[in-house]
């Protein structure tokens, strides 16, 4: 009886031992220093991300505002100029001899305008780029923090800070080499209006003079 319950020991000492149970990824971070280090400058790194994109939506949110703005000045003036004009035209040759006034006038504030249309469109197109560049970069780095949080200790450092290096280059290899638009919908925006101002010019003469 004493053999067999010998036996018995024995045959259950030579079994295998199941395995511990794996520790938690972020359990496994916390005790990584090095893990730990990378973590925390990710997520100061995807902080400051979300505060500069959110920072670049404001600021294209107010370019945009203020083209719109330019825009409906644009009309309002002119409007407003050719009105005066027809309340206040007496058709005598001495005014018709002076409508070159009234149409400088018109046109320097006109060319002022579109001006400012160009310089608040290429402004917008800049944060656009801006904007579109953070965004993938906070997507980037939140994708490679959640790899991290996933796998904890098994997260190759080496390999996969590489990788979103190499990410990050190919992206900028891949903007630099595509070729600017030579024309834009922002363009002809411009010279609708600046046929609209010509238009005006002709119509305050035959306002003043007629």
């Amino acid at each position: 009886m004493a053999t067999a319950v010998d036996a018995l020991v024995v045959a259950g000492q030579s079994q295998p031992q199941p395995q511990a149970k794996r520790q938690h990824p972020l359990s496994e971070i916390a005790e990584s220093g090095t893990h730990r280090l990378l973590l925390k400058q990710w997520l100061k790194e995807e902080d400051m991300l979300a505060r500069r994109v959110t920072l670049r939506e404001a600021r294209l949110d107010g370019a945009r505002k203020e083209i719109a703005f330019l825009y409906c000045a644009f009309f309002a003036f002119h409007s407003a100029s050719i009105l005066v004009l027809f309340l206040a035209s007496s058709a005598t040759d001495a005014a018709c001899r002076r409508y070159w006034i009234p149409c400088l006038v018109s046109l320097l504030s006109s060319l002022a305008m579109l001006w400012a249309l160009r310089y608040k469109a290429d402004t917008e197109a800049l944060l656009e780029r801006l904007l579109a560049r953070e965004r993938e970069d906070a997507l980037l780095l939140g994708k490679c923090v959640a790899e991290l949080k996933r796998k904890g200790l098994e997260f190759d450092l080496l390999k996969e800070v590489d990788a979103l290096r190499r990410a990050k280059s190919l992206r900028v290899e891949a903007k630099g080499g595509e070729r600017p638009r030579r024309w834009a919908a922002r363009d002809l925006a411009i010279f609708v209006l600046f046929a609209v101002a010509c238009g005006v010019l002709v119509l305050i003469r035959y306002v003043v003079c007629y």
